[in-house]
């Protein structure tokens, strides 16, 4: 199938129960993301079956044919992610309106068609991940992923304490609200006019390090982020892209992000057990023999016994007849089993 941005309701495309919406086909086929996708459509980029689209509110089929500027769309390939260090200077888009140089451009020949998670500012460095896949990129940027974005922040200004520490109960800032922030004064780096940071923090909003620590006090001359989730920087160079393996890809975090085929049952979700007594389990052996006597039981008035195996009362007439003192049998004839 020939994936494309998104189908109009005229344009011969499934109705609205049948295939996906368009921005969804396209993104995971790594054409852009659906912000993109649908400026893309906006812009009468994008046709299906040969008619271009006008909203992107519309559902393809495998059977549709999707171009974007007149090409087919390839369909999706499998999922690929890679990891990148992004030099300063470069901006994190495909096209730039100033003709500054983008990250896309940099990289090395080979590669395909890719889409970044999240984005990384101008003057900003450090782990950016790249993606062929923008379902995945969406995810991997959400919010609720709470993936955690740590940054080391040089900082000019005094650094208070106290304030780096009221930073995890949230701050706004001309109007804009944003969440927990872990900051502290990195070891080793507490002394001169230029201070080392460690910033942690969820959400990623836009320019968020820079406006939260100008907030509190702090200039920011330089920004790096170290960790993305499960992944980070470690020793890449910059300008380096270095592809995440499919064992390293396949951690818990990045599981929770794909889209769920099915409910899966939750692990602690067992059955209850029904109350009563539990059942006594089947012995496998002789009984072990007790260490030394039994001890003193009593029985009917006046009878103590000891022992390991004393005498017992009757309980009828038939049993235990060794216990029964000796004489005739009340009644006279045979023993009978009781």
């Amino acid at each position: 199938m020939a994936h494309e941005d998104d189908a109009s309701p005229d344009a011969g495309a499934g109705q609205a129960g049948d295939g996906e919406r368009i921005a969804k086909v396209l993104a995971r086929a790594g054409v852009a993301s659906r912000r993109d996708i649908e400026r893309l459509i906006e812009a009468g980029r994008v046709a299906v079956n040969g008619e271009t689209l006008t909203t992107p509110g519309v559902k393809v089929s495998a059977s549709d044919r999707v171009t974007l500027d007149g090409r087919p769309v390839r369909a999706a390939e499998p999922s690929r992610l890679f990891r990148y260090h992004k030099p300063p200077g470069l901006m994190t888009t495909h096209h730039d309106p100033q003709g500054r140089p983008t990250v896309f451009e940099a990289l090395p020949k080979g590669l395909p068609r890719l889409i970044s998670v999240g984005r990384l500012d101008l003057n900003s460095e450090g782990l950016l991940l790249l993606t062929n896949d923008g379902e995945l990129a969406r995810r991997l940027e959400l919010p609720s992923s709470d993936l955690v974005r740590r940054y080391r922040a040089r900082a000019r200004g005094h650094v208070d304490p106290a304030r780096l520490a009221r930073l995890k109960n949230g701050i706004t800032v001309e109007g804009v609200r944003y969440g927990p922030i872990e900051a502290a004064v990195e070891e080793g780096h507490d002394s001169g006019a230029n201070q080392w940071l460690v910033i942690s923090l969820s959400e990623g909003k836009n320019r968020e390090v820079r406006k939260v620590l100008e907030a509190i006090g702090l200039t920011v001359n330089r920004l790096i982020r170290v960790v993305y989730g499960p992944y980070e920087l470690g020793s890449l160079q910059r300008g380096e892209v270095q592809e995440i393996t499919v064992d390293a890809r396949a951690t818990k975090p990045l599981k929770a992000l794909r889209p769920k085929t099915g409910a899966a049952p939750k692990a602690d979700a067992r059955p209850k057990k029904k109350a009563g007594w539990a059942k006594a389990k089947p012995r496998t052996g002789p009984k072990p023999a007790r260490a030394g006597p039994k001890p003193v039981r009593s029985g009917p008035a006046g009878d103590r016994r000891e022992g390991p195996r004393g005498p017992k009362p009757s309980a009828s007439p038939g049993r235990n007849s060794h216990a029964r003192p000796p004489g005739p049998r009340k009644g006279g004839g045979p023993k009978r089993r009781g």
